[in-house]
Parts: C-alpha cells; structure tokens; sequence
C-alpha cells in the first residue's frame, strides 16, 4: 500500500513524505543567476522548520524537550534552479536510531516532477547538559 501524502500548503502531492512549497528569492542566487550551491541546504532547514512548526514543534520550550545536532549532509546537485521562485523541498524519514535519525530530501519544483538536487540529512539528539548523544 502506498502512503500518498498532500503538501502543507498546497495541492500537490507525493507518494511518501511531505512536499514544502518554498520561494527561491534574488538573494538565494548566485552572479550566474542560479540557486547557489549554500543555499540548498539552507531551503532544507527551512523546510524542516516549516514542517515541524506546522506540527507545533517550536510553539513553547515545553514543546522541544530535546536538543538536536545536524551530525552530516549529503548532497548531489542534478538540476540547476535559475531564477527566483517557486520551488518546493521533499521530505521523508529513512532510518530512526536510538540516539539518531536519517532523513531524505529532495530540493525539486513545486509540482514535485523536476528534481534539482537529493541528499540526506543525519541528526543526533544530544544531552543539553553535556551536549552527548543520548537516547
């Protein structure tokens, strides 16, 4: 059975995961006018901002009772985005540890058909008071 989830915001859906539409502005573009390179990684946390907020991570110190750290990045660049505008940023769990998680994405046009770059992100849940992995 395939699990097909809508986006936040919009119409558009993916068969797993959650797509977050996101605006490319000006600003996010390098002297060739295409998405530079820093900027993926950045429209990646806020997606993830976006999403967990939707799901009221983030309303109150209460609602973050633990600390993460992003532990690595991948990524692969297939697709240059040229422009300002819209695109979106494709999310999905890959692997849940004790102390750590994986997850997947996809930086891709806002209908989710046109890939432009994929990689994973591994955090870890840390102690506040020592800031080691802890459970």
């Amino acid at each position: 059975m395939v699990d097909r989830t809508t986006s936040l915001l919009g119409s558009e859906s993916v068969d797993y995961g959650v797509l977050i539409p996101l605006d490319a502005y000006f600003d996010d573009l390098d002297p060739y006018g295409m998405l530079h390179n820093g900027r993926y990684t950045v429209m990646v946390e806020r997606a993830w901002n976006m999403y967990a907020f939707s799901l009221g991570f983030g309303a109150s110190e209460e609602a973050m009772p633990t600390h993460y750290v992003v532990k690595a990045v991948t990524i692969v660049f297939d697709l240059p985005v040229t422009g300002n505008g819209e695109i979106a940023v494709h999310l999905w769990t890959e692997r849940v540890g004790r102390t750590s998680a994986t997850t997947g994405f996809r930086v891709c046009s806002r209908d989710g058909s046109s890939t432009y770059a994929h990689g994973t992100r591994t955090i870890v849940n840390v102690s506040g008071e020592t800031m080691r992995p802890t459970e």
